[in-house]
């Protein structure tokens, strides 16, 4: 990823705008919610738990294939689903002996889709 210098500019006076605060703070959502959104993008933080949402974009997968195809062991596998799974990010179900793992509904389809279209924009 390529770093852009960019110069912070600041207001030259001090003036707060109470109207547009008050709307804000209205707006605001408690600070437990924004906690619990900053620990779910942090999930996003790790590249191998993006590469195993990448596998579930495309199809529902057991262990195995996911460790098969990023060339992984199964048990590094599994401790990433296990924090995906906890964060709701994918679910699983079983069939026979073996555990398909799949995203756990179109939010988390939407959050990878549109933060690669924000990455790679112009």
């Amino acid at each position: 990823m390529m770093e852009k210098n960019i110069e912070m500019e600041c207001c030259e006076t001090t003036e707060v705008h109470e109207e547009l605060l008050k709307i804000v703070n209205e707006k605001m959502p408690p600070e437990e919610t924004l906690y619990n959104l900053a620990e779910l993008y942090k999930v996003f933080g790790d590249s191998t738990r993006i590469r195993i949402l990448f596998v579930l974009f495309e199809a529902e997968v057991c262990v195995c294939d996911l460790a098969r195809a990023l060339s992984m062991t199964q048990s590094a596998i599994s401790h990433q689903l296990r924090i995906l799974k906890q964060n709701k990010l994918v679910k699983n179900r079983r069939e026979g002996k073996s555990i398909f793992y799949s995203l756990a509904d179109d939010h988390v389809r939407t959050i990878i889709a549109q933060g690669l279209d924000h990455i790679e924009e112009d």
